[in-house]
């Protein structure tokens, strides 16, 4: 039984699920002032890259419930940052879009989140940068199938 106990010293999966955590509580403290949540603030910019995401779209790639996004898209409509479409286009998702406001708020929390990304990596030579996207990208692939 000895042998199947997980080292948390050595644990990649540890160290990475630790990582996640510190960059998440860092995006948290800089995205408050700001009247964000990462949920928030991950919603603003999935829509910035891929306009028209729907309510299920969003939630997947924010990593969170459609109940949970749908609650956000309601309060982000009523602040005036998206629009959602009336009517779908096709089946029953309603495609979702940045509103002017939306994307003023977007550049405020972008930059915030930049800061504390560069302080992630600072200690880092782009070489290495680019190697740990390069593994990341390798992990989350081979998990996926």
């Amino acid at each position: 039984m000895g042998q199947d106990v997980i080292e948390l010293d050595t644990s990649l999966g540890y160290l990475l699920k630790e990582a996640a955590t510190a960059l998440r509580v860092e995006m948290e403290d800089v995205l408050r002032p700001l009247g964000m949540t990462v949920t928030h603030y991950s919603c603003l910019e999935l829509l910035a890259q891929r306009p028209g995401l729907s309510n299920s779209e969003l939630a997947r790639g924010a990593f969170v419930t459609r109940q949970s996004m749908n609650v956000l898209l309601q309060s982000l409509e009523r602040e005036g940052q998206v629009v959602r479409a009336t009517e779908a286009p096709v089946g029953k998702a309603l495609p979702t879009t940045l509103t002017p406001l939306g994307r003023e708020r977007l550049a405020l929390a972008s930059a915030a989140v930049r800061g504390v990304e560069d302080r992630m990596l600072a200690a880092l030579s782009n070489s290495d940068r680019d190697t740990a996207l390069r593994v990341l990208r390798s992990m989350v692939t081979s998990l996926r199938g």
